[in-house]
C-alpha cells in the first residue's frame, strides 16, 4: 500500500499542467533553444589560420582568476611553462566538462522517459540534451586541436558515473541538484574568465563564449525545476536533501576544479603549491565559495537552509551568502572590467 502511494505520488509530480507559469517559462526556454542555437563545426572556424594551435603561444597563459594563474608559483615559471602548463589545464578542464555532460544527457533522456505525454518539460530536455551533445562535440575537439592527453575526471568518478544518470527517473530532485554541482562551478569559472578581458586563443574564447551563453538556459531550468517541487517534499526528505546539497556541491566541483594526479605529476609541482591553490589560501576558500552563491540562494528560497544544514555547508568551505540574484557578478571582477 505504501508503495502504491509512493508510486502515485511520484507519478502526479511528474504533472505541471496545471502549473501555468512553470509551463510558459519551459515554452520560453523552448523557443529560445529553437531561435539560438550553436552547431560547433559551424559556429567555430577550426581550420582557420587564426585558431591555429602553434607552439608557445602566450594566448595559453592561464588568467588571473584562474586559480592556478593567479598564483606566485606559476607566475614565475619561464613563459614557455605557463604556456604548456595552461594548455595542458585548459584541456583537462574541457575532458571534465563533456564527461560530466556525458552524465547529464544521459540523465535527461532517463528522466524524459518517465515524463507523461503532454508535457513541456520532455520537450525542453530534449533541447538541452541537443545542445549538451553538441557541447561534448565542441570540447573534445578543443581537446584534440590542443593535443594534449589529458584524463578528465578522477577515475574513481569514472568507475561511479553509469549509475548516477539512473537517479534522474526515480531520484530527479536529487539529480537536478548534482546537474547544478557540475553546471555551476564550470559557468562561474569562465564567466570570470571572460569579464576579466584577457587575450585568449580564439578557441578558448569562442568555445568558453558558447558554452556560457546556451548553459544560462539551462541552469535556468534546474533551477526553475527545483523550485517547483522542492518546497512540495515532505520535511524528512527536506532535511535530508538539505544535507546532500552541500556534500554533493564539495565534491562534484573538486572533481571539475582541481586537476588530477597526473597533472602534479607531469609538471612537478610542490605539494606546498598545490595546497595552497585547492583550497588553503584565502583566496582559493573565497573563489570556492563564490561559486556556489546562486545554489546558496536556491536553498534559502526552497527551505533547505536549516541550522544542521547552514553547518554542513560550513564543514564543507562552501559556506556565505547568498546570491541576490541569479550569476551576481563578484564586485572585484566588475572592477577589472572597468
Amino acid at each position: 500500500m505504501a508503495r502504491t502511494k509512493m508510486v502515485r505520488r511520484w507519478r502526479r509530480n511528474m504533472d505541471v499542467s496545471d502549473d501555468t507559469q512553470y509551463v510558459d517559462m519551459l515554452t520560453t526556454l523552448s523557443e529560445g533553444s529553437v531561435r539560438r542555437n550553436f552547431n560547433p563545426y559551424k559556429d567555430i572556424e577550426w581550420d582557420s589560420p587564426e585558431f591555429a594551435v602553434v607552439p608557445n603561444d602566450p594566448r595559453w597563459i592561464l588568467p588571473a582568476t584562474d586559480p592556478m594563474g593567479g598564483h606566485p608559483w606559476y607566475q614565475a615559471q619561464p613563459q614557455e611553462r605557463q604556456i604548456e602548463i595552461g594548455m595542458w589545464r585548459q584541456a583537462n578542464v574541457a575532458k571534465v566538462g563533456l564527461h560530466f555532460e556525458n552524465i547529464l544527457i544521459r540523465g535527461l533522456m532517463e528522466y524524459s522517459f518517465w515524463v507523461p505525454n503532454g508535457s513541456p518539460e520532455y520537450r525542453y530536455c530534449l533541447h538541452e540534451s541537443v545542445e549538451e551533445c553538441n557541447h561534448t562535440l565542441m570540447f573534445q575537439e578543443m581537446v584534440n586541436r590542443i593535443g594534449k592527453d589529458v584524463p578528465g575526471m578522477p577515475r574513481l568518478l569514472k568507475w561511479l558515473q553509469p549509475l548516477i544518470p539512473l537517479a534522474a527517473g526515480p531520484l530527479p530532485i536529487p539529480f537536478f541538484f548534482g546537474v547544478l554541482a557540475g553546471e555551476e562551478p564550470i559557468d562561474h569559472t569562465q564567466k570570470n574568465v571572460l569579464r576579466e578581458g584577457k587575450s585568449l586563443h580564439p578557441i578558448m574564447e569562442r568555445v568558453m563564449a558558447i558554452h556560457v551563453a546556451e548553459e544560462a538556459r539551462h541552469i535556468s531550468f534546474a533551477h526553475q525545476y527545483l523550485h517547483k517541487r522542492v518546497p512540495h517534499l515532505r520535511r524528512r526528505q527536506r532535511w535530508l536533501l538539505s544535507l546532500f546539497v552541500p556534500l554533493t556541491m564539495r565534491i562534484l566541483c573538486s572533481a571539475i576544479i582541481v586537476p588530477p594526479r597526473a597533472f602534479w605529476k607531469e609538471f612537478d609541482i610542490p605539494r606546498s603549491v598545490r595546497k595552497e591553490l585547492f583550497f588553503g589560501s584565502p583566496e582559493s576558500r573565497k573563489m570556492l565559495r563564490d561559486m556556489f552563491g546562486d545554489v546558496r540562494m536556491l536553498c534559502y528560497d526552497t527551505g533547505l537552509m536549516n541550522p544542521i544544514a547552514k553547518l554542513m555547508w560550513k564543514i564543507c568551505k562552501i559556506d556565505g551568502p547568498p546570491s541576490r540574484y541569479r550569476s551576481e557578478p563578484q564586485r572585484e571582477h566588475l572592477v577589472s572590467v572597468a
